[in-house]
């Protein structure tokens, strides 16, 4: 069962101006998705750029455990040589999937219309994420799952002898839901419908067409309507994985609250469901240009040019939240140096994420001298300009809690430390190191 290691603090201090180039990892929600299709096709898919953060590691472990043979050529290079829709054997063990809700939800879909059974687990922080969001529309399928009280891991998903395909409505916004249910639907005879009332990001559209699959995407009164038909034969792709967003949040939040900051971040994806906090970032006044715009892999992608900038406080609308449901924490800290309110609404997901982010971000921002107002869906960060910082922050194992604060401390008036930045590896890997390079005055302990 995965654990957690000793406890590693960090702390980051006033830096000077931030300069360089920021070459960010790959796309961590896109790599996922490479290596699940690219196991679920029939041959060889290539896949270039992919992040090689715990997260992602984990689900190539899980891929291998299922039957699909993986070769990693060099770094981020990587061959997956497919077994087929349907084509998933049992696996001999636990699936551990470290800390990722995405990776442990999207694996749950792949195999759930198979007929073979797998157990799943994480570490703790994943121990405490609800399953029930996705394990209930799998079960219409008819796969069933045994977890602990309120729909938690560790999970056996027994997976459906005889699928049949569904027509679900996603209850709130969620990629991962409207994925797992598009996978699971791969195995399902006949055409499996997911409506969104709120459009999320569409990785998964687009990288299923790629490899061959029949799916269409309608407007309609009551959402968005995604069809997809049943028991294709995938095919192998080359699959060049963008540059994260989620990721380049920090470096460029970094160099917008760091004075006289400029740095270039290239290649990071424009796909416009993940797209929310650079719009955000554009109304609070921030310098950003987009250079260099083009695209890769199926992805729109540029390379963004990043000044220090005079922000002001904005109401960022909730319509907007599944375009940047991960960025929030980050924000709320460039909110903090900016000049008034800023308001962030339809926010509750963010309480169900690998920690309650809400909460953690307020308590941590308040330790630091930021007055903070919230309920059950709304974070509002009333800006200073500036912060006194001086506080040890807890991570609650969340990495974007974790470097979100340690982006604080890199602009703050007194150091600001991190109780564990270990979560970190999970997603970005080269963070410290990269932020160095620019400049960032980041030390262990």
């Amino acid at each position: 069962m995965s654990g957690h290691g000793a406890a590693q603090p960090m702390t980051a201090r006033r830096s000077g101006p931030l300069r360089g180039r920021a070459e960010i990892p790959g796309d961590k929600s896109i790599s996922h998705r490479a290596l699940i299709l690219g196991a679920m096709a029939v041959g060889e898919t290539r896949i270039t750029g992919l992040l090689e953060g715990q997260d992602v590691l984990d689900t190539a472990k899980a891929m291998r455990a299922f039957g699909a043979e993986l070769i990693q050529h060099g770094p981020g290079d990587w061959s997956v040589h497919g077994v087929g829709v349907g084509g998933f054997a049992e696996p001999a063990e636990v699936i551990d999937c470290g800390n990722s809700g995405t990776g442990v939800r999207l694996i749950m879909g792949s195999m759930a219309t198979s007929p073979i059974t797998a157990t799943f687990t994480g570490d703790a922080s994943l121990r405490k994420r609800p399953m029930g969001r996705v394990t209930d529309p799998l079960a219409l399928f008819g796969a069933r799952a045994y977890g602990r009280k309120g729909g938690r891991l560790p999970m056996t998903l027994v997976g459906a002898a005889e699928p049949v395909p569904v027509h679900y409505t996603v209850p709130v916004p969620s990629a991962q839901v409207k994925s797992a249910v598009l996978l699971a639907g791969l195995n399902a005879p006949g055409q499996t419908v997911v409506v969104e009332r709120e459009a999320t990001r569409d990785h998964s559209e687009r990288m299923l067409r790629g490899f061959g699959a029949e799916l269409t995407v309608e407007a309609a009164p009551e959402g968005q309507i995604i069809t997809l038909t049943g028991q294709p034969e995938l095919r192998p792709q080359t699959v060049a994985v963008p540059r994260d967003p989620s990721s380049a949040a920090f470096p460029v939040c970094a160099a917008l609250i760091v004075e006289g900051s400029e740095i270039l971040v290239p290649g990071v994806s424009r796909n416009p469901t993940r797209d929310g906090l650079y719009v955000t970032l554009l109304e609070m006044g921030a310098d950003i240009a987009f250079e260099n715009e083009r695209e890769e892999g199926g992805e729109p992608v540029a390379d963004l040019r990043v000044r220090a900038s005079e922000l002001k406080g904005v109401e960022v609308p909730p319509e907007r939240a599944p375009s940047m449901i991960d960025e929030y924490p980050i924000l709320s800290v460039v909110a903090a140096f900016a000049d008034g309110t800023t308001i962030m609404r339809g926010v509750k997901e963010l309480r169900v994420k690998e920690s309650d982010r809400i909460d953690a971000m307020a308590r941590g921002l308040e330790a630091c001298g930021v007055r903070i107002e919230e309920d059950e869906d709304t974070l509002v960060v009333h800006g200073r300009g500036s912060v006194p910082g001086g506080a040890t922050c807890a991570t609650h194992l969340d990495h974007r809690i974790a470097m979100s604060f340690l982006v604080l401390g890199m602009a703050a008036e007194a150091p600001v430390a991190v109780d564990d930045g270990s979560p970190i590896e999970t997603s970005f890997p080269i963070f410290m190191g990269l932020m160095r390079t620019l400049g960032a005055d980041l030390s262990d302990g």
